[in-house]
């Protein structure tokens, strides 16, 4: 199954209404980047222990370890949790950057350095997130 397949079968098996929005959020993004490379994560480890909510993946972004290994993965992820949604932007250095540039503009949202959670996209502005996902994608390593 390819990732195209992937976020499709994760995307259906959500339950109402957090299908469609979380359709209507990977069109978006997609509208935003439409050549973007795509990653699903199904929340695994390497033993199939469950460490995270599955993950739609946008862009890339090299992952820089302390140890000075690397680790190739997204920028921007949108994932399905129990009180809503969350988008997440990788690589932000200034933790503060997202909440004071976004933040007071986004609605009901709670932001923090990398992700902005909401219950509904009814809950906040679109244009602002869309400005949040587009600077994200933007960003260079």
């Amino acid at each position: 199954m390819n990732v195209q397949e992937q976020i499709q079968n994760f995307i259906a098996t959500q339950p109402e209404p957090k299908r469609i929005e979380l359709q209507d959020l990977h069109k978006r993004i997609l509208h935003i980047s439409p050549k973007t490379k795509l990653w699903f994560f199904d929340g695994t480890d390497e033993q199939g222990k469950t460490v995270a909510n599955p993950t739609i993946g946008y862009g890339n972004y090299t992952i820089k370890y302390t140890n000075g290994t690397t680790k190739d993965s997204f920028r921007i992820g949108i994932s399905a949790n129990k009180t809503g949604i969350s988008v997440y932007i990788l690589g932000i250095k200034d933790k503060a950057y997202l909440a004071q540039t976004f933040g007071k503009d986004l609605g009901k949202a709670s932001v923090t350095g990398y992700c902005i959670k909401f219950k509904t996209l009814a809950d906040i502005n679109l244009e602002v997130l869309e400005a949040a996902i587009r600077f994200g994608l933007e960003m260079e390593d």
